[in-house]
């Protein structure tokens, strides 16, 4: 199984600690992992921000940089969800690459289906269940579907020894981030991500993770700026944590 990391360009830019905590922990699994050299941003900001056409070249470009691996592996839901839901519409065909596309915690709990101890993390974390893990990855049950509760961050996280996994209030709210929701609407932005920032610190938690670090970022933002003391990590850095 051929494995090609796509580590999104805000995640190289401000979060490289989070790819290579990646890297680290597929290779840790045993897999076999690469990092293709030129691969650019999915197009995603471009598209969002109503310039659909500027995304076509970057999506054709993805699928020239990865169309030789099995899998396509990133530590970004909301690019992930960009890639699969939207490439086979852009590019005009039925695009491979998008199909194989996962986001690192489905890869890990559905394709890897790891079930075994971690690494080491004794902290107590809550978790944010980011919209598009949730509503088009599925990564965890969202609660207007009144389907069966599941979590699939939630089960990774509890293979971490001695991480204590909790969840605010309203587990599955937006945290008012949204690209150019928060430009276009800024206070209404600021005071979601306030409203949640304050949910999760009601948990004790001394940390808040997630998978995806647009809104971990946003979050952050919200409380230096707020004054409010809780930290922040990737839960890809902690399932690798110790390792």
């Amino acid at each position: 199984m051929k494995i090609g990391l796509f580590i999104p360009c805000y995640v190289d830019a401000v979060y490289p600690e989070v790819g290579v905590a990646t890297y680290k922990l597929l290779r840790h699994l045993g897999l076999d992992v690469t990092y293709p050299e030129g691969q650019t941003c999915c197009g995603q900001p471009m598209a969002n921000a109503g310039f659909e056409k500027q995304s076509v070249p970057l999506a054709q470009k993805f699928e020239e940089r990865f169309k030789d691996f099995d899998y396509v592996v990133a530590p970004s839901v909301s690019c992930t969800a960009f890639i699969r839901l939207n490439y086979p519409r852009l590019i005009g065909h039925e695009c491979e690459t998008a199909k194989r596309a996962m986001d690192v915690v489905e890869f890990l709990h559905d394709v890897v289906k790891v079930d075994h101890p971690l690494g080491t993390f004794s902290h107590k974390v809550s978790l944010h269940n980011s919209c598009h893990g949730v509503r088009e990855l599925g990564l965890s049950s969202p609660s207007e579907q009144h389907v069966a509760k599941f979590n699939k961050i939630k089960d990774l996280l509890q293979l971490v020894d001695g991480c204590q996994v909790v969840e605010p209030e309203r587990p599955d709210e937006c945290c008012g981030f949204g690209g150019m929701f928060s430009i276009e609407e800024t206070a209404i932005c600021e005071q979601m991500g306030r409203d949640k920032v304050e949910r999760h610190i009601q948990t004790g938690a001394e940390y808040i993770t997630g998978p995806d670090c647009s809104c971990l970022m946003h979050m952050a933002g919200v409380a230096k700026k707020q004054g409010m003391k809780i930290e922040f990590k990737h839960v890809v850095e902690i399932l690798a944590a110790g390792l």
